[in-house]
């Protein structure tokens, strides 16, 4: 709930995860200002860490994060089936900035 949103202008105000092999999670992503918001769910398919998750979403696509240590520190490898309404790289580009949240996330603790 802390970083799993792509503007500053929306958040994560829900969010419940079983992280296991066949649990679920479920976020809710809103605009703060109360204009839309939207579920995203979907199932764990394989947790392995701290290396690879890879889950079903709610729609049937699949997604996948690989963390890798480097030097520099951890590099975090995403993967995912676009869905079919918007755009590949407003895509590409939400999904990067949810992880630029998490890292600062993580950097901040």
């Amino acid at each position: 709930m802390q970083w799993n949103f792509a503007m500053d202008s929306w958040h994560c105000p829900a969010s419940t995860i079983d992280f296991r092999p066949g649990g679920e999670f479920h976020t809710t992503m809103a605009a703060k200002d109360g204009s839309m918001s939207f579920d995203f769910w979907g199932t764990y398919d394989v947790v392995e860490p701290p290396h690879l998750v890879k889950s079903t979403m709610g729609d049937g696509r699949k997604m996948s994060v690989h963390f890798e240590a480097t030097e520099e520190g951890t590099r975090v490898t995403e993967t995912f089936d676009p869905e079919s309404e918007n755009p590949v790289e407003m895509q590409r580009q939400g999904w990067q900035s949810i992880l630029d949240n998490f890292k600062k996330y993580v950097e901040s603790l």
